[in-house]
């Protein structure tokens, strides 16, 4: 028999006012699946991010996890299930220190489950974190309001915070926008190693020839419809993904 999807989105839409944002969507994820999501600008990624991790309600169609329907289910019920995000506009706890952005996630009922009271102490937990995440503790930075950091940390401090969770999905929605060409090629190596690690990822982002180096399958969305959906170097030379792009080359 064969295992049901980690995820599996049918035939999902979204309206905002009249105007379609995601049109009848329909994907399956697996276990240790690595999919990147692209389109142009307005073309329905994030929404659809937020119809999966609860941000947003579908008008009609299905999201389940792990067989499970979850469409109309809160953010943190969501959460709690396993499904973990990052944001393109990242939400912290700017006036705290950036390691204290972490407490809530590290103290959600999920970890508490997962933990059985042997993940130590939550402070210490969460310094080790951004120590992973390149904060080096040893430095003020982790000590430091997360307001007053850079922007490819403040990246960073929301990729250990969806982390901390412990996810076994984990979406991140545009995780390299702004940050510099060195950021992201810091960044790029965590990724992977989450993946190696037996992470589950969605990854939205802009920057296609980092995304298609680390993604096993592509889809792509324009005008909230999905035009395309397979292997990258197929992705990159399929005619409807070109002209979505303007006809701009889809480097891999």
């Amino acid at each position: 028999m064969a295992e049901e999807p980690l995820l599996r989105v049918e035939s999902v839409t979204k309206s905002f006012g009249g105007v379609v944002a995601v049109s009848d969507i329909s994907f399956e994820i697996n276990r240790g699946d690595f999919l990147g999501i692209i389109g142009p600008n307005g073309s329905g990624k994030t929404t659809l991010v937020n119809l999966i991790t609860g941000f947003v309600r579908a008008d009609r169609g299905s999201i389940r996890f792990k067989g499970m329907e979850i469409s109309g289910k809160r953010p943190y019920d969501i959460a709690d299930l396993g499904i973990s995000r990052t944001f393109q506009m990242v939400r912290l706890f700017y006036n705290l220190p950036a390691y204290k952005n972490l407490i809530i996630p590290l103290s959600s009922r999920r970890v508490k489950r997962l933990a059985a009271g042997s993940y130590g102490e939550k402070d210490d937990t969460a310094i080790d974190l951004l120590d992973d995440m390149g904060f080096e503790r040893d430095s003020f930075v982790p000590y430091k309001p997360a307001g007053t950091l850079p922007h490819g940390y403040l990246k960073r401090l929301d990729l250990a915070r969806a982390m901390a969770l412990r996810p076994e999905l984990l979406i991140l929605d545009e995780l390299f926008s702004g940050m510099s060409m060195s950021e992201v090629a810091s960044t790029l190596p965590l990724i992977e190693k989450f993946h190696e690690e037996g992470i589950t990822i969605v990854m939205v982002e802009h920057r296609l020839k980092e995304l298609f180096n680390v993604a096993s399958r592509i889809m792509v969305l324009n005008y909230g419809v999905k035009i395309a959906e397979g292997p990258p170097d197929e992705i990159s030379q399929n005619p409807k993904v070109k002209e979505a792009y303007l006809g701009i080359e889809v480097e891999v």
